[in-house]
C-alpha cells in the first residue's frame, strides 16, 4: 500500500509544485486586489460544486460500490454499472451547468453578497464565473473515470490531471495581454484545463478498456444502492462546502484583499492535505474495501493504522514550518510584482492559524474511510455537520475583530471536531484500533517537532543576521536555507527515533499482514 501512496503522493507533489508556480504568477499578475477577488470567487464556485457532487460524494459512494460489484458479479456486471452511473452523472451535470449559466448573477449575489456594493467586482465575477463553470462538467467526468481507474489500482492519470490546470493557467496568464483582463486570462485557463484533464483521464480509461458508454440508467439493483449511499455522501460533502461558502460570503464583506489572503494561505495549507491526506485516502479506500469484502477486518484495521502513521510522519514538518515561519514563507514565495509586503503579512497570519487544523485535515479522509469502505456514508455526515456548525458560528463571531484570520481559526476548530468525532464513532463501533506502534509513533513525532521548531528558530535568527536587510532575494535565501536545514534535521531525528521502521515500510510493495499489535 505504501508504494501506491508514494505514487499518488509523488504525482500530487508535482501538481502542488506546479501549483505554486501558478500561484506565484497569479500573485505577480493579479496581486490581491479587486480583480483577484473576482477571479477567486469565479474559481471557487465550480470547485465548491465539484467537491460536493464529484470528488467528495461521488468517490465516497462509487469506489466501494464498484469494488463490490466487480468482486461479486464480474466484469460484465461492473461495466454495465459504470455505464449507467456515467449517464446519470452526465445528465445531472448538464442540467446544473445550464441553471448556473442562466442564473449566474443570482448565484454570485448569494455567494459574494458584499460584491453588490462594488459593481465593478460584481460584474467581473459574473463574467469570469460563466467562463469557469463548464469546468465542473468536465472534471466530474474526470472524477468518474478516475474512480474506476483507482478501483483497478491505477492512480497515475487521475493524480496527474491537476497538473494540467496549473500549466494551462500559467500559459494563459503569460498571454494576459491578449485578454480583456488578467482575470479573464486565468478564467480561460481553467476552462482549457478541464478539456485537457478530460482527454488525459478518458484516454487512460480507454486504454484499459473501462471507458464508460451510454446505457439506459435503470434505477434498480446496484445503481439504486449507489444512489442511496450517494445521497448521504452528497450531504456530507455539502457540509464541508457550507463552511467554505461561509468563508467566501463573509470575506466578501471585508476589505479588498481578504479573499486573496485566504486563497494564498489555503493554497499553502493544501500542500500537505493534498500530497499526504488525499493521497493516503485515495489509496486506502479501495484497499480497505477489498479487505473488508474478503472478510479481513483485522487487515483493514492494520492498513488504516499504517496509513495514519505514514500521514503523520510526513505532515509534522509542514505543521512546524507553517507555525514557526508563515510570514517568511509568504514573502519568499509571493512577495513580488503586485503582491505587496502587507499582502504577505496578511496571508502569513492566516496560514499560521490554518496550520492549527492541519493534522485533522490530513486525517479526515483516513478517518472517513473507516465508514465509507463499509458502505456507511451516513456516519461521516454526523461528525461533519457538528464540525461545520461550530465552524460557521465561530466565523460569524470572529469576522469583525479578526477578519480573515478569524475565519481560518474557525475552520481549524471545525476540523478538529470533525475528525475527533469520526475516530470516536469508529472506536465505539470497534471499527478502528489505534495499535501500540501508532501510539509510540505519536510520542516520537512530538519530540521530532520540538527539535525541528528549535532548529528553524535558531537558523532563521542566524541567517537573517548574516544576510542584511535590503539584499535582493533576502527572503528567498533565508527560506531556502531553512528548508535545507529543516529537511536535514527532521530527517536525522526521524532516522534516530524510528530506526528501520520507516525504511521497511518504504520497501514493502504490498500491505503487510496484521501484526497482532
Amino acid at each position: 500500500m505504501i508504494d501506491r501512496i508514494l505514487t499518488v503522493g509523488g504525482i500530487t507533489l508535482l501538481s502542488r509544485v506546479t501549483g505554486f508556480m501558478r500561484d506565484i504568477i497569479l500573485a505577480a499578475v493579479l496581486g490581491a486586489g479587486p480583480v483577484a477577488d473576482a477571479f477567486f470567487v469565479a474559481l471557487r464556485l465550480p470547485n465548491h460544486f465539484r467537491a460536493i457532487f464529484a470528488e467528495g460524494a461521488f468517490n465516497a459512494a462509487f469506489i466501494p460500490a464498484y469494488a463490490r460489484v466487480r468482486g461479486s458479479s464480474g466484469e460484465a456486471a461492473v461495466r454495465l454499472f459504470a455505464d449507467r452511473v456515467f449517464v446519470l452523472l452526465l445528465a445531472s451535470q448538464v442540467v446544473l451547468l445550464g441553471v448556473a449559466l442562466l442564473f449566474t448573477p443570482v448565484v454570485i449575489g448569494l455567494l459574494a453578497p458584499g460584491f453588490s456594493k462594488d459593481p465593478g467586482r460584481f460584474t467581473l465575477a459574473v463574467d469570469l464565473t460563466r467562463i469557469t463553470f463548464p469546468y465542473l462538467l468536465l472534471v466530474s467526468l474526470v472524477t468518474l473515470y478516475g474512480g474506476i481507474l483507482n478501483a483497478l489500482d491505477r492512480f497515475a492519470a487521475a493524480a496527474a490531471a491537476p497538473i494540467l490546470l496549473n500549466l494551462s493557467m500559467m500559459m494563459t496568464l503569460a498571454l494576459a495581454a491578449f485578454f480583456p483582463s488578467a482575470g479573464h486570462a486565468a478564467a480561460w485557463g481553467v476552462l482549457l484545463a478541464g478539456i485537457l484533464e478530460f482527454l488525459l483521464v478518458a484516454g487512460d480509461a480507454a486504454r484499459n478498456g473501462v471507458l464508460p458508454r451510454f446505457a439506459w440508467p435503470k434505477l434498480d439493483g446496484e445503481v439504486l444502492v449507489f444512489l442511496k449511499r450517494f445521497g448521504p455522501a452528497t450531504i456530507g460533502s455539502a457540509g464541508t462546502q457550507i463552511a467554505l461558502f461561509a468563508d467566501t460570503i463573509i470575506a466578501s464583506f471585508l476589505a479588498a484583499g481578504a479573499l486573496s489572503a485566504l486563497y494564498y494561505a489555503d493554497r499553502l495549507n493544501q500542500l500537505p492535505i493534498g500530497v499526504i491526506g488525499i493521497a493516503v485516502g485515495t489509496v486506502l479506500l479501495p484497499e480497505m474495501s477489498r479487505r473488508i469484502t474478503a472478510g479481513d477486518e483485522e487487515g483493514a484495521k492494520h492498513a488504516q493504522n499504517r496509513a495514519v502513521e505514514f500521514a503523520l510522519v510526513l505532515s509534522v514538518p509542514c505543521l512546524v514550518a507553517f507555525v514557526m515561519v508563515p510570514d517568511l514563507i509568504m514573502r519568499g514565495l509571493f512577495s513580488r510584482g503586485a503582491f505587496t509586503a502587507a499582502d504577505a503579512h496578511a496571508a502569513g497570519a492566516t496560514l499560521a492559524v490554518y496550520a492549527i487544523g492541519l493534522l485533522p485535515f490530513v486525517l479526515t479522509r483516513n478517518a472517513s474511510t473507516t465508514f465509507l469502505a463499509r458502505g456507511d456514508t451516513a456516519t461521516p455526515v454526523k461528525a461533519l455537520f457538528a464540525g461545520v456548525t461550530v465552524n460557521v458560528i465561530l466565523k460569524v463571531l470572529l469576522m469583525g475583530p479578526y477578519a480573515q484570520v478569524g475565519l481560518a481559526f474557525a475552520t481549524s476548530v471545525g476540523a478538529w471536531i470533525n475528525v475527533g468525532l469520526l475516530f470516536w464513532f469508529a472506536y465505539r463501533q470497534n471499527l478502528i484500533l489505534l495499535d501500540r506502534r501508532l501510539r509510540q509513533t505519536c510520542v516520537k513525532l512530538v519530540i521530532a517537532a520540538v527539535v525541528l521548531a528549535t532548529a528553524l528558530w535558531l537558523t532563521r535568527w542566524g541567517v537573517e543576521r548574516i544576510v542584511p536587510e535590503g539584499t535582493s532575494l533576502r527572503n528567498v535565501i533565508v527560506l531556502v536555507v531553512l528548508v535545507a536545514v529543516g529537511g536535514v534535521v527532521y530527517g536525522g531525528v526521524a532516522a534516530i527515533l524510528f530506526g528501520q521502521q520507516l525504511l521497511s515500510a518504504f520497501r514493502r510493495k504490498k500491505s503487510p499482514p496484521p501484526s497482532g499489535q
